[in-house]
């Protein structure tokens, strides 16, 4: 199972992503959402616990580690056969 992504990592599914965002619109999507979520909680941790308060501190800390929580899950899914994950490696 997968403990962090590298940026390498998020750039390989990104353009897995791209390149099939006609045949796999709703995990195209997902995905985004989950960069987005990252972006937010990498960078609105600062502003969002000085305007709004140190409880949205978790909240930050959760989107941060928004793509790696879908990649484990997409990973477990595919490993069980519940779904199959093409852009994950052949390894996992």
């Amino acid at each position: 199972m997968i403990v962090s992504l590298s940026l390498r990592e998020l750039q390989r599914i990104k353009r897995w992503q791209v390149a099939h965002r006609h045949d796999h619109p709703l995990e195209y999507h997902l995905w985004d959402t989950a960069l987005t979520l990252w972006v937010v909680g990498a960078i609105g941790v600062l502003p969002l616990t000085w305007m709004v308060g140190w409880w949205a501190a978790p909240l930050c800390a959760a989107a941060f580690w928004c793509p790696t929580a879908y990649v484990n899950c997409r990973a477990k899914a595919h490993a069980h056969r519940w779904l199959r994950c093409d852009w994950l490696p052949p390894t996992r």
